[in-house]
This record gives structure tokens, C-alpha cells and sequence, in this order.
């Protein structure tokens, strides 16, 4: 077994004597940083090949000088870099030194359904002090991750990179990459946090609104806080776990450890950038670099050039970034309620840094985040009872109306009612055009999904033969989460397809926060406009009160279907899609 080493054990071994940096590149991601806001020169190790060998097992890791638990694999947390190349054949042999069941899932990859990773589902899952060996081909290229599905081991550390190398030309040119993995990380026991989300939903929010701010003119009106309270809800709801517990890093670093990534002036550097976190939103950006975006969810697409960009959990974004000065520059990946950031520097030389900026001031949530786009829909009149129209600037009693309208079921049928569900969205319209929750007036380009294009054209550009609608639903005061308001527990079939047959699934959400929305062994093509280019992804962000719609070729197995944020999923959010062959078809 590997041994582990913090920072203070490493530096009395004399690793950063006299060119130090050279001898730590065979050590753990984790444990090589240099000293805090110098800069880490480090990557995670990587493994490769067609036999790859995985131990899963509890260790320490060093975060910003402070040492803690953590699971990871062959003694890193994060887990190694699994690097693969397009067509081989790859057989995964993992060894759980666990006192408890685990599991990997190979996120986006696209693999027989009993090699996909979920217990339960598509396998038993790998009980303690037991080897299991995955074996698959590779069918595919591009970015992408790996994590444990079982229990919430994931927000421990159990997830690492995986980059698959195409067998041919690589369409993207880079003289240089980085893997950028953004995750958080917090010293309290995973099930310690989840029970106080259950107690108290806003137990992490430390950014609520005040009288103070009230005086002086900040967020909400008095109207608009009373009707709000009224509903018993939180404007200031952003996230669920947030910067007073959560560390955010940049591949296993924190914003102190700085992680550095070299380039020479004038190299097209490639950042690949993982959103591995448990329950993040980041708002990615490189003040003074223009970032090129050129894939999405490990597909190629056709360049775009924004200044920042929102990515959700558990999707990736390759990046080109031409750095044509000798200095630094910050790479920030603010937290969507602006309470924190993971914090990386790109440099020519190691030891540089540049200016950090200042978290923005945190969103606050609006009538377009609850379902009632006024903009989209014009006058209110049609809301039923009438109750809605300037709703918001009334005097308290007319709230009880508006709340009456935002628990308005006929606006959907198939969501079963219950203390489960608070809020229907009474007005929700698509938000692929918008550049993510906060971003609406960054004051320079922010990426929205429309931006994206296939960069070759679907493989499957059939119409689709029959739609579905699915209800993203919760009661964020009880920290309740679901689809159609039933949580996994209470779901008696799953949601069935049959193999080949192209299914429109539109996604609704009517809570009033984004939710990131994984299909396992799919991709899907999102209905942004772009017909047979339309870009195909595996996770999607359903933005507040927003709708979502995308067109899936059905592939045989049973499949998990859920939010990606791990307590939401914990919680309830997800169910099994299950995909058959036609009758009489391999009779």
C-alpha cells in the first residue's frame, strides 16, 4: 500500500530541497504543494493501458495546510488520472479496502449498462475487501470523470479525471494541456451535513438578507421580502452548501495551495475542465484571456469565444486559452452563490501570481427564477385567478393568492401532490439562451447553451417518435427532492423506452434552483435550434423555472436518471430509466 504523506512529512524528507519539484511528481496530487500562494506544481498520477489496477481505501488528505480524512485510490484523493485512447479495449480491476460497499461509474462514457457503475441498478456494487473488474471497449474521445456512486463516498474525494485520446487526428489544436478539476471540500462527515440540510435547509446560507441591507437600499424591496416570506421562500436560496463549510479547489488544491499550470508566451494552451464537485455551480473565467470554448461533455463543437462561462456538476468544458504576455494569470472558478472560489494560476514560470479578484456580489433569486417569466408570456392576466398581476408590489394578504397560484397543480398533471412537492412553476419557459443564474449582467460574454454546435453533424438525426415531460420538483424548506414529486424510494416502475426509438424529453423545473441533469449511457442532442448539428451532451443544467428539451436514441439496459447535485440525488432525485428491446425483436 501506498504511504501516505502530508505536507509537513514531506517537506522534513526534504522534497523541496534543491529542484524538489522534480522529485515529487511521482507522489499524489494532494500532497505537493509547495507553499501557500506560491504556487503547486503538480499533477495527479496517472495510469493507462489495458489492465489498470484500483484500490479503493481511506487516507489523509492536505488541503490549503490543514490535513484531514478522505477515500481515494492508490493513495490519492483525488483519484489518479485514467488516461485511455479510442478503440482499445480497457479492463479496470478495482479492489475496495473498504469497510463498507463502493462503487466507480466512468461519467459520460458510453459502456454495456452492467459495467456502468451504479449499485442497483446495473451491478451489486463491490462489497468490502472485494475486486471487481470492469471491461469494456472504448468507443469514444474527449473529457470526462469517474466517481463512486455509492452512499455520498463521492464527496470524500472519490472521483478523479478520465481523458480518452482519439484514435486519430485530434480536431482540437493545442501545443500544451492542463486538466482543471474543480471540485469542493469539507471537513465535516458527509452524513453530518446532510442531516443538518434535513433540519434546516438553509443551515449554509450565510448571505440572507438583513434589515441593514433593507436600509440601505440592497436586494429586495420591503413588498417584494414580505410576499416572498409569505411563500416561505428565500431569494437568497442560491445554494445548499456553501462557502462556510466548503473548500473549493483546483485538481485536490486549495485557493491557498495555488495550483499552477505552466505555458510559454504564445502557446495554444488546452484546459480541461471537470466540474467534479458534489454540489457546486462554478462561474469560470481568466480575467485578460479570452476563453475558446471547443468541447462540451467530451464533444467536439465549433469554437465560440466568450470571457466566462457557468458549469454545472458533472459537466466538462474544453477550453483554448493563448496566453501571449510573460506574466500570470488567475484562473477563478467562483461558486454560483459568490460565498467562495477554487483558485489556480497559469504562469510562465513557477512562483508567479496575478491578482485575484473580488468575489461579485451574490445573486438574488427573481419572479423568472420562480416559473413567472413576465417577459416571455406578457401580462399576468392569464395565471388564473387573476392573482398574479403585480403580484410582487401588493400589500402582504394578496401574497396568500400568489402563493395559492405557485401550488397550482392543473398547471401539472402528472406531478403527484404532497408535502413534497412546494412550487409549481406557473410560467416556465426555456432558458437555454441565458448564460446561467447571476451571469445576466456580467458586462462581457458569458457561454449559454445556445452558443454550442455540434462540430460534426448527429448521428442520429431522426425525428423523435413520441415526447415525455419530467417535472423537477422539491420543497427546499424540508430539503425534499424528487421527479414528478416522487423521491427514488416511492417509485414503483421505471420510466420506460424501448431500444432504438428517439424519445423528445422535456425537462421542467419548478424549484427555484438549477439542477444538473444526468442521463446515464446516453448522450442527447439539446433542442437549442441547430437541427442535425445540435450539440449532444450527458448532463445539462434546468435552470430555475426553466425548461429544458432533448432528443435521445434509446440504449438497451437499465440506466440511473438524476440530479447530479449529491444530496439533491441523496435526497431523492432520481429514478431508473429502463430500456428494452421491441417485442419479438432477439426472440
Amino acid at each position: 500500500m501506498p504511504q501516505v504523506l502530508d505536507r509537513r512529512q514531506l517537506l522534513r524528507r526534504g522534497g523541496m530541497a534543491g529542484g524538489g519539484a522534480a522529485l515529487l511528481a511521482g507522489w499524489p496530487g494532494w500532497a505537493q504543494s509547495v507553499s501557500e500562494g506560491v504556487g503547486t506544481i503538480a499533477t495527479l498520477p496517472t495510469v493507462s493501458g489495458e489492465d489498470i489496477r484500483l484500490r479503493i481505501a481511506h487516507q489523509m488528505m492536505t488541503i490549503d495546510g490543514r490535513t484531514g480524512h478522505a477515500i481515494g485510490i492508490n493513495g490519492s484523493a483525488p483519484a489518479p488520472l485514467i488516461r485511455l485512447r479510442e478503440g482499445q479495449t480497457v479492463r479496470l480491476h478495482v479492489e475496495n479496502a473498504l469497510d463498507e460497499e463502493t462503487s466507480l461509474h466512468w461519467h459520460g462514457l458510453l459502456v454495456p449498462s452492467h459495467m456502468d457503475g451504479v449499485p442497483g441498478v446495473s451491478f451489486p456494487g463491490i462489497a468490502k475487501r472485494r475486486t471487481f473488474t470492469y471491461e469494456f471497449p472504448v468507443v469514444q474521445a474527449g473529457t470526462y470523470w469517474y466517481h463512486s456512486h455509492s452512499g455520498l463516498q463521492e464527496q470524500s474525494g472519490l472521483y478523479g479525471p478520465l481523458i480518452i485520446d482519439p484514435k486519430g487526428d485530434d480536431p482540437v489544436r493545442a501545443d500544451r494541456e492542463h486538466v482543471v478539476m474543480l471540485s469542493d471540500h469539507t471537513p465535516l462527515h458527509p452524513h453530518r451535513l446532510f442531516a443538518k440540510l434535513k433540519q434546516q435547509a438553509g443551515y449554509f446560507n450565510r448571505q440572507q438578507q438583513t434589515l441593514a441591507g433593507l436600509l440601505a437600499g440592497r436586494d429586495q424591496k420591503l413588498a417584494d421580502r414580505l410576499a416572498w416570506g409569505a411563500m416561505r421562500m428565500d431569494p437568497t436560496d442560491i445554494a445548499d452548501v456553501t462557502g462556510s463549510t466548503y473548500t473549493y479547489l483546483v485538481n485536490g488544491h486549495g485557493p491557498r495551495d495555488n495550483w499552477t499550470g505552466l505555458f510559454r508566451a504564445g502557446e495554444r494552451v488546452r484546459l480541461r475542465v471537470i466540474n467534479a464537485s458534489a454540489m457546486t455551480t462554478f462561474n469560470v473565467r481568466i480575467p485578460g484571456l479570452a476563453l475558446t470554448v471547443v468541447q462540451a461533455d467530451g464533444m467536439n463543437v465549433r469554437p465560440v469565444d466568450v470571457d466566462e462561462l457557468q458549469i454545472g456538476v458533472a459537466e466538462t468544458y474544453d477550453l483554448i486559452v493563448t496566453p501571449d504576455a510573460d506574466h500570470a494569470y488567475t484562473l477563478v472558478g467562483e461558486s454560483v452563490d459568490r460565498s467562495g472560489m477554487a483558485r489556480a494560476t497559469l504562469a510562465p514560470r513557477v512562483g508567479m501570481v496575478a491578482p485575484v479578484p473580488a468575489l461579485r456580489r451574490r445573486p438574488v433569486a427573481t419572479m423568472r427564477d420562480m416559473g413567472m417569466d413576465m417577459s416571455a408570456h406578457g401580462a399576468m392576466a392569464g395565471m388564473g385567478h387573476g392573482a398574479m398581476s403585480g403580484m410582487l408590489h401588493r400589500a402582504p394578504p394578496a401574497a396568500g393568492a400568489m402563493k395559492h397560484d405557485m401550488r397550482e397543480f392543473a398547471n401539472a398533471p402528472g406531478v403527484r401532490k404532497g408535502p413534497g412537492v412546494q412550487t409549481i412553476s406557473p410560467m416556465p419557459v426555456d432558458r437555454t439562451g441565458d448564460p446561467g443564474q447571476g451571469l445576466e449582467d456580467a458586462g462581457h460574454r458569458v457561454l449559454t447553451y445556445r452558443d454550442l454546435i455540434a462540430l460534426e453533424r448527429n448521428p442520429d438525426v431522426r425525428a423523435p417518435s413520441r415526447s415525455l415531460e419530467i417535472h423537477l420538483t422539491g420543497n427546499m424548506e424540508r430539503y425534499m427532492w424528487s421527479f414528478d414529486g416522487r423521491k427514488l424510494s416511492e417509485v414503483t416502475a421505471p420510466i420506460p423506452f424501448l431500444a432504438g426509438e428517439r424519445v423528445r424529453v422535456t425537462l421542467v423545473n419548478d424549484t427555484m434552483m438549477g439542477h444538473p441533469i444526468h442521463l446515464h449511457g446516453h448522450f442527447f442532442e439539446l433542442v437549442t435550434g441547430h437541427g442535425a448539428y445540435a450539440p449532444r451532451k450527458h448532463t445539462v443544467i434546468v435552470q430555475p423555472g426553466g425548461t429544458v428539451s432533448w432528443d435521445v436514441t434509446a440504449n438497451e439496459g437499465d440506466w440511473a436518471f438524476h440530479c447530479h447535485m449529491l444530496y439533491h440525488m441523496h435526497a431523492g432525485m432520481m429514478q431508473v430509466v429502463q430500456v428494452r428491446a421491441p417485442a419479438g425483436v432477439g426472440a
